[in-house]
C-alpha cells in the first residue's frame, strides 16, 4: 500500500513538472510575438517595405486594415472587425502600427481604429507590452512628424504600452530596430 502511494504521488509530482516546463516553453514561445498593423492602403507600399526594414530578421504577422471593415467610432453597424484586430493585439507582445501620412495627418484607417478604443477599451489593457510606429511620406513636414508621432505615443501610453519610438525613414526604422534588441 506504501509503495503504491509513493508511486502515485511520485508520477503526480512528474505530472506536475512536465505541465510546469510545458508552461515555460509556452511562454517563450510567445514572448516576442510581433504583429505589424498597416493602415497604408498597399499592402505593399512604403509603410510595409518600412516595417520589413524595422523587422528584418524576425518573424511577424502583418495585419492590414484595410482588409478589416473598422466603423468609426460612433457608427453600429453590422460587420464591424475592430475587435477581431484587438485581439490579435492583445495577443502579441510587441505592436508596430504603421501609417502613411494622408492630408498631413495619420491615415483615416489608423485613426478610425484608435479612436475606437476610446470608451471601449480600459487605459492599460496592453501593459507590458511594447509600441513602435512608424510614419511616412513623400514629403512630411516636421510638423506634421511631430503631431503624429504625439497622437500614438499618447494612444500608447494611455492604454499601457511601452512607447519604443517612431520611424519616419530606412535610417530611423535602422536605428529603432535596435530597441527591439533590448
Amino acid at each position: 500500500m506504501f509503495s503504491t502511494l509513493m508511486l502515485a504521488m511520485t508520477m503526480l509530482m512528474s505530472c506536475t513538472l512536465n505541465a510546469k516546463e510545458n508552461d515555460k516553453s509556452m511562454t517563450q514561445e510567445e514572448s516576442g510575438k510581433i504583429l505589424f498593423i498597416n493602415g497604408s492602403p498597399n499592402a505593399d507600399g512604403n509603410t510595409a517595405a518600412l516595417a520589413k526594414v524595422l523587422l528584418e530578421g524576425r518573424e511577424y504577422e502583418t495585419l492590414n486594415l484595410n482588409d478589416y471593415r473598422i466603423n468609426f467610432y460612433g457608427q453600429k453597424l453590422e460587420g464591424d472587425q475592430f475587435e477581431v484586430v484587438l485581439d490579435k493585439m492583445k495577443k502579441a507582445d510587441i505592436v508596430v502600427m504603421g501609417s502613411p501620412v494622408y492630408w498631413h495627418n495619420i491615415c483615416a484607417s489608423v485613426r478610425a481604429f484608435i479612436e475606437r478604443f476610446y470608451g471601449f477599451v480600459p487605459e492599460g489593457t496592453f501593459k507590458g507590452k511594447r509600441f513602435f510606429f512608424l510614419y511616412q511620406g513623400a514629403a512630411p513636414t516636421q510638423m506634421m512628424i511631430d503631431d503624429g508621432e504625439y497622437t500614438m505615443k499618447r494612444f500608447a501610453m494611455m492604454y499601457g504600452f511601452s512607447y519604443e519610438g517612431m520611424a519616419n525613414g530606412t535610417n530611423e526604422a535602422k536605428d529603432l530596430k535596435n530597441k527591439l534588441e533590448e
